[in-house]
């Protein structure tokens, strides 16, 4: 192998690559994720240390426009990226030019993975460990949906007249992650037409319990963003906590029950 190749292969010119295949169209948080891992090799031999597969989601944070200034007031909204989850496949191995190997794995998607509706996204990045030359790397945007608990929730508050307007990730301090996942509700029709502007939604599940926050908004000129805020200041009052052998149907009649006697 000459020594121009072995140089070009370095700097990713020739060099292995990868392509991860999701088995499912759809992913769940709380379930398993099936992949394909295709490795195909280039134009000389490489030495593949391992796999390494990154699960991640962005949201957005809000940073001063002047942070060297004193008058920090004014900030932007910025997106920022955060790791759901990291796995590495310990496989060493060599691939040889025009050759192809495949991996089949099978991950837990984390339990609160962002629904990729509204502003969420959500990708897996894969990447192989090559010594002495740029990892090549693969980016696959994923679709995630709510599970069955959160969809019976969603589906009740649809019944009930009220409409998704807006899904965002949002930083927040002290909280388990980085960010929530902040859903907004309008009343399009129904009971709380005419008497809510808005309602804001946050749900983090853990092994027992789904737990949810609240925020109504009754008037036009409401403060965008204030739910994650308010949580992670611990001021929320409205919080319910589900636990998780409940139906899908008891779970979105216990938030309607829950909604009426505090508001």
């Amino acid at each position: 192998m000459s020594f121009l190749k072995k140089t070009l292969a370095s700097f990713g010119i020739g060099s292995a690559k990868v392509d991860s295949v999701l088995q499912q169209e759809v992913l769940y948080p709380g379930l398993k994720a099936n992949i394909i891992v295709h490795v195909y090799g280039g134009s000389q031999p490489q030495e593949i240390d391992n796999i390494d597969l990154n699960l991640c989601c962005r949201y957005i944070k809000e940073v001063p426009i002047n942070p060297d200034k004193q008058d920090r007031g004014q900030t932007r909204r910025v997106h920022q990226t955060y790791s759901l989850a990291k796995w590495s496949l310990p496989y060493a191995f060599t691939i040889e030019p025009g050759e192809t190997r495949d991996f089949e794995c099978e991950f837990d998607v984390p339990l609160n993975t962002p629904v990729t509706i509204g502003d969420a996204k959500v990708w897996l990045e894969t990447g192989l460990d090559i010594a002495m030359a740029i990892d090549p790397s693969d980016k696959d945007v994923l679709t995630v949906r709510p599970d069955e608990l959160l969809d019976g929730i969603f589906n009740e508050l649809e019944a009930q007249g009220l409409r998704i307007r807006q899904v965002e990730c949002e930083a927040v301090d002290g909280f388990e992650l980085p960010f929530v996942q902040e859903f907004e509700f309008v009343p399009t029709t129904g009971p709380y037409h005419g008497r809510w502007r808005e309602l804001e939604v946050v749900a983090h599940r853990d092994e027992k319990e789904l737990k949810m926050w609240f925020e109504i908004d009754r008037n036009r000129d409401g403060a965008k963003g204030m739910l994650a805020s308010l949580l992670g200041v611990g001021k929320l009052k409205r919080q319910l906590s589900i636990p998780l052998d409940t139906s899908p149907q008891q779970a979105g009649e216990m938030v309607i029950e829950y909604l009426e006697s505090v508001s």
